[in-house]
Protein backbone atom coordinates (compact mmCIF):
# COMPACT_ATOMS: atom_id res chain seq x y z
CA UNK A 1 0.00 0.00 0.00
CA UNK A 2 1.26 3.23 -0.99
CA UNK A 3 1.87 6.58 0.91
CA UNK A 4 -1.28 8.45 -0.79
CA UNK A 5 -3.15 5.32 -0.37
CA UNK A 6 -2.55 5.38 3.57
CA UNK A 7 -2.97 9.14 4.00
CA UNK A 8 -6.18 8.21 2.16
CA UNK A 9 -7.21 5.55 4.64
CA UNK A 10 -5.97 8.00 7.53
CA UNK A 11 -8.56 10.52 6.59
CA UNK A 12 -11.67 7.90 5.72
CA UNK A 13 -10.88 6.46 9.49
CA UNK A 14 -11.63 10.29 10.94
CA UNK A 15 -14.13 10.56 9.40
CA UNK A 16 -16.66 9.11 12.09
CA UNK A 17 -14.95 11.51 14.82
CA UNK A 18 -15.46 14.32 12.85
CA UNK A 19 -19.02 13.35 12.41
CA UNK A 20 -19.07 12.95 16.35
CA UNK A 21 -16.69 16.35 17.04
CA UNK A 22 -19.02 18.37 14.64
CA UNK A 23 -21.67 17.33 17.13
CA UNK A 24 -19.93 18.06 20.27
CA UNK A 25 -18.95 21.60 18.59
CA UNK A 26 -22.84 21.89 17.75
CA UNK A 27 -23.45 22.21 21.94
CA UNK A 28 -21.03 24.69 22.99
CA UNK A 29 -21.89 27.96 22.82
CA UNK A 30 -18.44 29.38 21.70
CA UNK A 31 -15.82 26.14 21.51
CA UNK A 32 -12.12 27.28 22.92
CA UNK A 33 -8.91 25.96 20.61
CA UNK A 34 -7.72 24.63 23.98
CA UNK A 35 -10.81 22.53 24.36
CA UNK A 36 -10.82 21.66 20.61
CA UNK A 37 -7.16 20.57 20.94
CA UNK A 38 -7.06 18.16 23.87
CA UNK A 39 -10.40 16.90 22.17
CA UNK A 40 -8.48 16.01 19.47
CA UNK A 41 -5.50 14.64 21.25
CA UNK A 42 -8.11 12.05 23.14
CA UNK A 43 -9.80 11.21 19.97
CA UNK A 44 -6.54 10.86 17.55
CA UNK A 45 -4.71 8.52 20.56
CA UNK A 46 -7.22 6.31 20.08
CA UNK A 47 -8.00 6.29 16.50
CA UNK A 48 -4.24 5.50 16.72
CA UNK A 49 -4.11 2.99 18.92
CA UNK A 50 -7.08 0.71 17.91
CA UNK A 51 -5.30 0.03 14.02
CA UNK A 52 -2.04 -1.39 16.22
CA UNK A 53 -4.59 -3.63 18.22
CA UNK A 54 -6.59 -4.89 14.56
CA UNK A 55 -3.48 -5.17 13.48
CA UNK A 56 -1.80 -7.88 15.98
CA UNK A 57 -5.24 -9.81 15.90
CA UNK A 58 -5.07 -10.11 12.31
CA UNK A 59 -0.83 -10.87 12.05
CA UNK A 60 -1.36 -13.71 14.64
CA UNK A 61 -4.03 -15.26 12.10
CA UNK A 62 -2.75 -14.43 8.86
CA UNK A 63 -1.00 -17.52 8.35
CA UNK A 64 -4.44 -19.33 8.14
CA UNK A 65 -5.86 -17.12 5.07
CA UNK A 66 -2.64 -16.03 4.12
CA UNK A 67 -4.17 -16.76 0.23
CA UNK A 68 -7.18 -14.82 0.88
CA UNK A 69 -5.78 -12.07 2.90
CA UNK A 70 -6.59 -9.75 -0.08
CA UNK A 71 -10.07 -10.64 -0.27
CA UNK A 72 -10.31 -10.31 3.87
CA UNK A 73 -9.25 -6.84 3.37
CA UNK A 74 -11.46 -5.86 0.66
CA UNK A 75 -14.30 -7.32 2.51
CA UNK A 76 -13.12 -5.89 5.74
CA UNK A 77 -12.67 -2.26 4.09
CA UNK A 78 -16.40 -2.58 2.07
CA UNK A 79 -18.75 -3.98 4.71
CA UNK A 80 -17.01 -0.93 6.79
CA UNK A 81 -17.66 1.58 4.40
CA UNK A 82 -20.58 0.28 3.12
CA UNK A 83 -21.95 0.18 7.31
CA UNK A 84 -20.33 3.93 7.69
CA UNK A 85 -22.68 5.33 4.49
CA UNK A 86 -25.75 3.68 5.68
CA UNK A 87 -25.59 5.05 8.98
CA UNK A 88 -24.77 8.63 7.56
CA UNK A 89 -27.73 8.07 5.87
CA UNK A 90 -29.97 6.37 9.05
CA UNK A 91 -28.88 9.42 10.76
CA UNK A 92 -29.61 11.88 8.53
CA UNK A 93 -33.37 12.25 9.75
CA UNK A 94 -32.54 15.55 11.25
CA UNK A 95 -30.34 17.84 13.51
CA UNK A 96 -29.53 16.13 16.43
CA UNK A 97 -30.31 18.11 19.62
CA UNK A 98 -27.30 19.00 21.50
CA UNK A 99 -26.24 16.81 24.43
CA UNK A 100 -26.11 18.59 27.93
CA UNK A 101 -23.29 20.42 28.54
CA UNK A 102 -21.60 18.22 31.56
CA UNK A 103 -21.73 15.73 29.17
CA UNK A 104 -20.28 17.07 26.85
CA UNK A 105 -17.13 18.45 28.60
CA UNK A 106 -16.53 15.21 30.13
CA UNK A 107 -13.28 13.90 29.62
CA UNK A 108 -15.20 10.24 30.31
CA UNK A 109 -17.68 10.89 27.86
CA UNK A 110 -15.14 11.89 25.77
CA UNK A 111 -12.90 8.79 26.07
CA UNK A 112 -16.55 6.73 25.83
CA UNK A 113 -17.48 8.54 21.82
CA UNK A 114 -13.82 8.02 21.04
CA UNK A 115 -13.42 4.78 21.46
CA UNK A 116 -17.07 3.84 20.33
CA UNK A 117 -15.35 5.96 16.82
CA UNK A 118 -12.27 3.98 16.74
CA UNK A 119 -14.02 0.47 16.29
CA UNK A 120 -13.75 0.71 12.64
CA UNK A 121 -9.94 1.32 12.58
CA UNK A 122 -9.28 -1.58 14.60
CA UNK A 123 -11.50 -3.67 11.65
CA UNK A 124 -8.74 -1.68 9.28
CA UNK A 125 -6.32 -2.90 11.19
CA UNK A 126 -7.03 -6.40 10.95
CA UNK A 127 -7.20 -5.68 7.51
CA UNK A 128 -3.84 -3.79 7.36
CA UNK A 129 -2.35 -7.20 8.84
CA UNK A 130 -2.86 -9.19 5.55
CA UNK A 131 -0.85 -5.90 3.15
CA UNK A 132 2.54 -5.17 2.90
CA UNK A 133 2.54 -1.60 5.43
CA UNK A 134 4.05 -0.26 7.79
CA UNK A 135 1.59 -0.66 10.80
CA UNK A 136 3.22 2.39 12.78
CA UNK A 137 2.97 4.68 9.68
CA UNK A 138 -0.27 3.23 9.48
CA UNK A 139 -1.13 4.38 13.07
CA UNK A 140 0.30 7.11 13.04
CA UNK A 141 -1.13 8.50 10.37
CA UNK A 142 -4.61 7.97 11.57
CA UNK A 143 -3.82 9.28 14.86
CA UNK A 144 -2.81 12.58 12.94
CA UNK A 145 -5.82 12.48 10.75
CA UNK A 146 -8.25 12.17 13.68
CA UNK A 147 -6.85 14.46 15.99
CA UNK A 148 -6.56 17.37 13.06
CA UNK A 149 -10.49 16.86 12.05
CA UNK A 150 -11.68 16.51 15.45
CA UNK A 151 -10.43 19.52 16.46
CA UNK A 152 -11.29 21.43 13.32
CA UNK A 153 -14.68 19.78 14.05
CA UNK A 154 -15.36 20.81 17.31
CA UNK A 155 -14.31 24.08 16.60
CA UNK A 156 -16.53 24.65 13.50
CA UNK A 157 -19.53 21.89 14.59
CA UNK A 158 -21.15 25.05 15.87
CA UNK A 159 -21.87 26.21 12.25
CA UNK A 160 -21.12 23.48 9.73
CA UNK A 161 -22.55 20.33 11.63
CA UNK A 162 -25.96 20.57 9.83
CA UNK A 163 -24.70 21.39 6.37
CA UNK A 164 -21.66 18.67 6.15
CA UNK A 165 -21.86 15.90 8.87
CA UNK A 166 -23.09 13.04 7.30
CA UNK A 167 -21.79 13.95 3.95
CA UNK A 168 -18.40 13.61 5.58
CA UNK A 169 -18.75 9.96 6.57
CA UNK A 170 -20.31 9.03 3.21
CA UNK A 171 -17.19 10.64 1.65
CA UNK A 172 -15.28 8.14 4.29
CA UNK A 173 -17.11 5.28 3.28
CA UNK A 174 -16.55 5.47 -0.19
CA UNK A 175 -13.14 6.18 0.28
CA UNK A 176 -12.83 2.86 2.27
CA UNK A 177 -14.75 0.79 -0.38
CA UNK A 178 -11.96 2.45 -3.26
CA UNK A 179 -9.24 1.61 -0.77
CA UNK A 180 -10.48 -1.97 0.11
CA UNK A 181 -10.60 -2.51 -4.01
CA UNK A 182 -7.56 -0.98 -4.85
CA UNK A 183 -5.58 -3.59 -2.18
CA UNK A 184 -7.59 -6.34 -4.35
CA UNK A 185 -7.03 -5.28 -7.36
CA UNK A 186 -3.18 -4.94 -6.99
CA UNK A 187 -3.17 -8.60 -5.61
CA UNK A 188 -5.22 -10.16 -8.65
CA UNK A 189 -2.90 -8.12 -11.16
Amino acid sequence: MNFFALVALAFAMSTDAFAASLCRGASLERPRLTDAVKTGLIFGSIEGLTPIVGWLIGTAGAVFIEQWDHWVAFTLLSVLGIHMIINSVRDNDGPEEPASSLAQHSIGATIFIAIGTSIDAMTVGVSLAFVDVSIALAALLIGLATTTMVTVGTLAGHRLRSMIGNKAEIFGGITLIIVGASILYSHLS
